[in-house]
């Protein structure tokens, strides 16, 4: 029996990941093996290794590493504390081999651990480029020292390729979150807002809005610029749904600061830690627009038919389809561009747009990577 460890450090890779999981589980040549870190088991955001939990699916191993400062030094120190978790789970676990998804540097300490336990890494969403974040130097890392790859598209299946990864070991699988949309059951508006305890109606936008850790300094001035063009928005009787920011360098900034501009809008905005997979997928379904710069903003809002606005330069660099428009982290350039992406014009054009990262065999195409 092949035991295959997951790795998960927060609610959007679980999400991602959640049903190769549950596909996995189910095999009866297949040990499935989950370890939990980083922002799954911090109350500050949400305690999401219950929504584990929730699924059915067992924790196996608990690396209890995020300290409570989002200071370089913390970060490193987060890193450390992850490495030395790793050790002592793989050491109990004793996986075959181990699957990582993205960037986080909690997954470059994993994945550092996993090198010297000699267990080859799946690696999934890697030859990708987000030039405003360090999270694309640690991708890159993540692939030298992956043995297996699982690209979104083909172009980045290239890109690993001629970073030397061996190409029989390189595959364009397609991206797992646009493939789980399409397999989604949704719940109602309805249900959503009972959960938010708070109405939404037909006119929000989904927010999400993270650190450019490679501009240190600037959190303060690029998130403001946000909540200012938001402002008139609301003024105009939108409504906004703020999913809350990882735990980067920067983020508590990026945090303190949305909550305090939701608390000053109690009627019209709502800030949560994490929605979980299915309220989130079902809340972007509902949705205007996605703002923010979110990776789900790319690669998977435009399953949902629905406009990007995509600020800053945390994606620079990112495939992106033609419902994504770009624009810089100025206030009258992103009430500009707000006023675009939530025309019925433009949305209707976003509706019929192709997204780049899916592919409708991705799930049944890892199961069989993983399980030969």
């Amino acid at each position: 029996m092949k035991k295959i460890c997951f790795i998960t450090g927060s609610r959007a890779d679980y999400g991602i990941m959640a049903p190769l999981m549950k596909a996995l589980s189910v095999r009866p040549d297949v040990e499935l093996q989950i370890i939990a870190t980083n922002m799954h088991l911090s109350p500050e955001y949400g305690m999401t290794v219950n929504e584990i939990l929730a699924d059915g699916l067992k924790v196996d191993w608990r690396v209890d590493s995020l300290l409570s400062g989002d200071t370089p030094a913390a970060t490193v120190k987060s890193m450390g504390l992850t490495e030395i978790g790793m050790a002592d789970a793989f050491t109990h676990l004793k996986p075959d081999l181990i699957v990582i998804l993205g960037d986080r540097y909690e997954m470059l300490a994993a994945a550092s651990a996993a090198l010297i336990f000699r267990i080859p890494i799946a690696h999934l969403h890697g030859g990708e480029t987000t030039e405003g974040a360090y999270d694309d130097c640690i991708r890159h890392a993540i692939t030298q020292l992956s043995t297996y790859h699982f690209t979104s598209t083909e172009q980045y299946a290239e890109r690993v390729r001629q970073m030397g990864a061996k190409p029989e070991n390189v595959h364009w699988v397609g991206s797992l979150g646009a493939h789980n949309i399409a397999e989604e059951d949704f719940i109602s508006l309805a249900e959503l807002e009972d959960f938010l305890g708070r109405k939404l109606g037909d006119r929000y936008i989904v927010a999400t809005f993270h650190p450019v850790t490679t501009q240190p300094g600037e959190e303060e001035r690029q998130t403001k610029a946000l909540l200012s063009a938001l402002d008139r928005k609301v003024a105009e009787g939108w409504k906004v749904l703020f999913t809350m920011p990882n735990s980067d360098t920067g983020g508590k900034t990026v945090a303190r600061l949305i909550q305090e501009w939701a608390d000053k809008h109690p009627d019209s905005v709502i800030a949560v830690a994490s929605l979980g997979r299915r309220r989130f997928y079902s809340a972007m379904h509902n949705a205007a627009a996605m703002v923010g710069n979110s990776s789900s903003g790319l690669i998977e809002a435009p399953s949902f038919g629905i406009p990007t606005l995509n600020i800053g330069d945390r994606q620079k660099g990112r495939a992106q389809g033609q419902s994504v428009v770009n624009v810089p982290s100025d206030e009258e350039a992103i009430s500009a561009e707000l006023d675009k992406v939530l025309s019925e014009e433009f949305r209707a054009f976003a509706h019929t747009t192709p997204n780049p990262y899916f592919k409708p065999d991705t799930l049944p195409l890892l199961v069989y990577h993983l399980t030969k």
